[in-house]
């Protein structure tokens, strides 16, 4: 049995799943890459891009004051600003814990639509998927958790993330690194994590554990799961990423079999020396 081919055992109606490579070529498949999933909170990477070239264009700042007192866009992208997961409601203070949180994305999206005069999932569009061609995609609601697509068109910006062509690459350097260090909280299904390492709106792996990505994982993979049974991950150092979307929604199957299935992918490179970088092998 292919390594991807493990999804059939989970307990989804309908999943599937990709490797994309360093070159940006799909080098493993299984399941229908055409099919339409809700992506939950993998629609923050998309709205993250989407942020991102904003931040480029100068459309925004990191130093716009932004949400919660004292708050500015850079510690929204950075779930530092304080507000509950999925409310208004302050938790904490500014800068002082990583408060994973849909509304402070959901703030940071009423932000650029307020500067630029655009909706937000007008601007992702233009933005991000109309260059790279993902004509599935769409964020249908809130920045933070509405986004469909299917994993054809979620290869294509895995490749993009891969190599960024839409922003400079010392622009995905800094956005992926560790931004407000040594920060502890939960990271959903999970538990709290200390430090609980984000990016710039990328989750990023660190030391984190337990985690949905594998053991074997380098500490710089960043990337998302959703609550809908949904996960793009990209490592940088192997120069490889994963798109896996199902229809089960995330619970404590997806703990016990994400992880395994993570580490086999990686573990599983070798097969795709040939059709990558052979320095991988």
């Amino acid at each position: 049995m292919s390594v991807l081919a493990q999804i059939e055992q989970w307990p989804a109606d309908n999943a599937v799943s990709l490797v994309v490579n360093g070159d940006g070529a799909i080098v493993a498949e299984h399941g229908d890459t055409q099919r339409v999933y809700p992506l939950a909170s993998v629609t923050k990477l998309l709205s993250t891009y989407a942020f991102l070239i904003a931040l480029e264009e100068e459309a925004i700042t990191l130093e716009d004051p932004a949400g919660p007192d004292g708050s500015t866009v850079h510690h929204l992208l950075a779930h530092t600003a304080g507000y509950d997961f999925d409310s208004t409601t302050i938790r904490y203070a500014v800068g002082t814990k990583r408060g994973y949180s849909n509304t402070g994305f959901e703030v940071l999206a009423e932000h650029l639509e307020k500067e630029t005069g655009m909706s937000f999932s007008e601007y992702a569009q233009e933005a991000v998927f109309a260059p790279l061609g993902m004509s599935n995609t769409e964020i249908a609601g809130s920045c933070a958790k509405d986004g469909l697509s299917n994993a054809a068109d979620l290869a294509l910006f895995a490749a993009e993330l891969l190599n960024p062509t839409l922003v400079a690459v010392e622009t995905m350097q800094d956005a992926t690194r560790v931004h407000f260090e040594n920060l502890a909280g939960i990271l959903p299904g999970y538990g709290r994590q200390n430090p609980n390492d984000w990016g710039l709106g990328f989750e990023i792996r660190s030391t984190k554990n337990p985690h949905w990505t594998g053991q074997n994982h380098p500490a710089t993979t960043f990337g998302h799961f959703g609550q809908s049974g949904t996960f793009l991950w990209v490592d940088p150092e192997h120069r490889l990423a994963c798109v896996t979307l199902t229809d089960k929604p995330f619970g404590q199957w997806a703990v016990e079999v994400w992880a395994p299935f993570n580490e086999s992918v990686i573990n599983a490179k070798k097969c795709y020396s040939e059709k990558y970088h052979s320095n991988d092998a």
